[in-house]
């Protein structure tokens, strides 16, 4: 058995994204990058990515901290700290990508919820009107992110967040309390 103790930057190496050594810009409405860091060989280099992807690592308890950037390929070429490192322009430029990409209604109400063949169909009431999806397995749709949040992802992977349970009316509570 082998002693020696293995320190975690030893097997993980972050790569910690700033402005000075990276510039986030917007090209044909996708997020791009241009990054100025040391290669395999210890060189520095500046590298363009066309495309890049924001990832939240924590959405829900630190939706503008530690937030991954990756390229075409799901390949993780940094991470970004915390969005207010950036320049107001940029940050904001990511913050509204992330609001695209992490988008999910709030449920106001519950109308229904009807199983049929292994399905839920729901029908809710948001700010914007009623809408209408389906969940696979509702009992594994339901996430309790905390004590009185809930978030709802359906068949398509759509979100839907209920920040707080007990703002429900009570027959709307009634209505998902068993996938709870």
């Amino acid at each position: 058995m082998n002693d020696k103790k293995t320190a975690l930057g030893d097997v993980v190496s972050i790569l910690y994204l700033t402005p000075d050594n990276a510039t986030i810009g917007e090209k044909n409405e996708f997020l791009t990058l241009t990054l100025t860091a040391p290669n395999e060989e210890g060189e520095t280099e500046t590298k363009e990515y066309d495309r890049i992807f924001l990832h939240r690592s924590f959405p829900f308890d630190h939706p503008e901290s530690y937030i991954s950037v990756q390229d075409t390929d799901k390949n993780e070429l940094g991470m970004i700290s915390d969005l207010s490192v950036f320049p107001k322009e940029t940050a904001d430029l990511m913050r509204r990508e992330l609001e695209r990409k992490y988008y999910a209604p709030v449920l106001t109400s519950i109308r229904s919820v009807k199983d049929k063949y292994g399905y839920a169909y729901c029908t809710a009431t948001t700010a914007a009107g009623e809408i209408t999806f389906t969940l696979k397995d509702a009992a594994r749709s339901f996430l309790k992110v905390d004590k009185n949040r809930v978030v709802i992802t359906d068949v398509d992977g759509n979100r839907y967040d209920i920040p707080d349970l007990s703002a429900l009316d009570k027959n709307s509570y009634k209505k998902i309390e068993l996938y709870l």
